[in-house]
């Protein structure tokens, strides 16, 4: 590479990624992932008033059509869809609501289309084809994260 060249990646690398100083030594994850995102849009212009994706710490189970885990309808959700792979249920965000899994689904998108009991209290729940699934996911205590 030549020198003009290599300056110039230097210099652009300063403005387009976080220093050391930008990023805070201790927090929680969603305040350093916060101060990245600050620093980023700051490096490439983007506006403060995007909106952002909300992160919530959520109960994650999973359920199956079987008429001891849901209603005398179990292959009907509470939206009025067929169950299929991808939907959740929670009574904590609106029908439609698209939220991922990162730490257990990775970047798969799952939306809300079904409801839980109203006695489960910052659940999430997951669609999954057979009962055995539902019971070897078990239950986790996990980051969703809530797109907007």
């Amino acid at each position: 590479m030549t020198a003009k060249l290599v300056s110039a990646l230097i210099s652009l690398s300063v403005f387009a990624f976080p220093t050391p100083s930008d990023i805070p030594a201790t927090g929680s994850h969603e305040a350093i992932t916060n101060a990245i995102v600050h620093v980023a849009k700051a490096a490439t212009g983007s506006s403060e008033n995007e909106p952002k994706n909300k992160i919530m710490k959520l109960w994650v189970t999973a359920y199956a059509s079987t008429p001891e885990e849901t209603d005398s309808t179990p292959f009907e959700t509470a939206m009025g869809t067929f169950v299929h792979d991808g939907i959740v249920a929670t009574n904590m965000l609106p029908f439609g609501t698209k939220v991922s899994f990162p730490k257990l689904f990775g970047n798969k998108i799952f939306v809300v289309e079904d409801r839980m009991n109203v006695r489960k209290k910052n659940f999430i729940d997951i669609w999954m084809p057979k009962k055995s699934e539902a019971v070897k996911f078990g239950i986790s205590y996990s980051d969703v994260v809530v797109w907007e």
